[in-house]
């Protein structure tokens, strides 16, 4: 069998079977699990703290172009965007991710 030629279509059969039959379980355990259980609060805690620790990680030790702007300019433009997202109690994501995405671009621009 030649491995150059069908490698990657089982590599995509393989992942894609995989992912399928993940979802399939999903969705035959949905209506017996709940999603107030202790198990999914403390589930949902972790998932909360990873994505906290991961943007911290982002913000204080960049890599790549992120690495070029100073440390006080970063925190500043998180705590511009947080404030951004507690000043609006509806609809607070998209704005928030506006702002420090556009005061980013205006100091690559400026720089």
């Amino acid at each position: 069998m030649n491995w150059t030629l069908h490698g990657p279509w089982l590599a995509l059969i393989g992942a894609s079977v995989g992912t399928y039959l993940c979802r399939a379980v999903g969705v035959a355990m949905a209506g017996r699990l709940n999603a107030d259980s202790e198990f999914f609060r403390w589930l949902s805690a972790v998932t909360y703290a990873m994505v906290a620790a991961l943007t911290v990680r982002l913000v204080v030790l960049p890599q790549g172009p992120l690495a070029t702007v100073p440390l006080w300019l970063r925190i500043l433009l998180c705590v511009l965007s947080v404030a951004v997202m507690m000043s609006r109690p509806q609809r607070r994501l998209v704005p928030a991710l506006l702002t420090g995405t556009l005061l980013m671009l205006i100091y690559g621009f400026m720089r």
